[in-house]
């Protein structure tokens, strides 16, 4: 009978074992995940779930019931330390485990502060796991001051969070303006604007000198001479896919487990999708950090391990929570040359259009659904209408065009 194992419990490969039954898959699967919990959604930790409006089972992707009924054996709380491809086997807690097919999705690990300056101090947290989220969550105490080191969306994410529970919240941003590495100066002024009107001292282009404290952070030094008290820190400064299992076992990493358009790693045998690749894409490589296309990803490796031999044609899209704002973002904007501005269709809603040239890149929408959908339906279609028409407003004339 054939075995597939795949290495990493998160969204992509819940997902791909879910459409490997779902495609009449009649071999053994097994599901090796390092955590305690079944696979769950990791947006809402950050949101939902850190605010208490959200319980654990609601988190869980599929009832923990899921995967014995559909014969799927999830093993967790176990960590696969190599891959022995010459005899196609898994070296999971000191056993070697036998596999045909092989997927990894490994997802991505937080970066962290070197310990030099504080990072390993007791009250330091960064946010990607169920036990990070729980094991902050009790510091989050009306009155307590926190500092969030790094101004992408998880450190806008936790900074709105903070601040609704009633914390005192300082966020500092070394670069010269939040989401400086995503997102237009336009996207980065709504939302800095956004943070300040909710009480959060936002600092841009100020660094972290150390933090402060001998077993527990207390405070912290900052580049711009502040010396602040803390009750507690987070760090949100970014992901690194975690490919050292892959490297380890000689298979091809550029940034991500280098995949080809099927899924395919350098060894014919492995698969990979979710956070830890790095796809091809309009003629370049890149990574892509969301739950669509961890889910995408996944399903279309799952039908290619079973030979459907189809190229997967990534459809970016990304979302947000902050406070009452809701940020759907299409496309992906790198190259563009020109950002225009539609206004919404009632307060508080906008959405940014890049463009390179005459071509529609991607959109950002703050509180403007329909703009969203409008824009990620034109870019999918590869159609791009005049930016002029765009700053007019008239979504249905967009379309029709």
């Amino acid at each position: 009978m054939s075995h597939i194992v795949i290495i990493g419990a998160g969204q992509a490969g819940a997902a791909l074992a879910a459409k490997l039954r779902a495609l009449d898959f009649a071999g053994r699967i097994t599901l090796i995940g390092e955590e305690p919990a079944p696979p769950y959604q990791r947006p809402p930790l950050s949101k939902k779930y850190l605010l208490g409006e959200m319980g654990v089972e609601r988190l869980y992707l599929r009832p923990p019931e899921f995967y014995a009924e559909n014969d799927i054996e999830l093993r967790l709380s176990q960590t696969a330390v190599a891959i022995d491809r010459a005899d196609r086997a898994v070296i999971v807690d000191g056993q070697a485990l036998r596999y045909d097919q092989l997927a990894l999705t490994t997802g991505a690990v937080p970066r962290r502060l070197p310990g030099a300056i504080g990072g390993a101090l007791g009250g330091v947290h960064v946010v990607r796991t169920l036990a990070d989220v729980d094991g902050m969550a009790p510091a989050f105490r009306p009155g307590a001051r926190v500092l969030i080191v790094g101004g992408g969306y998880i450190g806008l994410e936790a900074a709105a969070v903070a601040a609704a529970k009633g914390l005192q919240v300082t966020l500092i941003e070394a670069a010269d303006r939040i989401l400086q590495r995503v997102a237009a100066p336009e996207t980065s002024a709504y939302f800095r604007d956004l943070h300040r009107a909710h009480g959060v001292d936002l600092r841009e282009g100020t660094g972290l000198v150390r933090l402060l404290g001998d077993t527990r952070v207390t405070g912290a030094e900052l580049t711009d001479g502040t010396v602040l008290d803390l009750d507690f820190a987070i760090v949100g400064i970014g992901v690194t896919p975690a490919t050292e299992l892959a490297e380890t076992a000689g298979l091809d990493v550029a940034h991500g487990i280098a995949v080809d358009a099927m899924g395919r790693t350098s060894d014919p045998a492995i698969w990979a999708a979710g956070d830890c690749t790095s796809l091809p894409y309009r003629g370049a490589r890149i990574r892509l950090e969301s739950v669509q296309n961890a889910i995408d990803q996944a399903e279309a490796v799952a039908a290619n391990m079973l030979g459907a031999n189809a190229p997967y044609d990534p459809k970016p899209w990304f979302w947000s929570d902050q406070y009452d704002v809701k940020l759907q973002i299409a496309g992906l904007n790198l190259g563009h040359d020109r950002v225009v501005i539609r206004p919404g269709d009632r307060a508080g809603a906008v959405s940014h259009w890049y463009y390179r040239g005459a071509e529609l890149l991607a959109v950002d929408a703050m509180n403007d659904p329909r703009a969203y959908m409008t824009a990620k339906r034109l870019i999918e279609a590869g159609r791009s209408p005049d930016p002029d028409a765009v700053a007019a407003g008239d979504l249905k004339a967009l379309m029709a065009a």
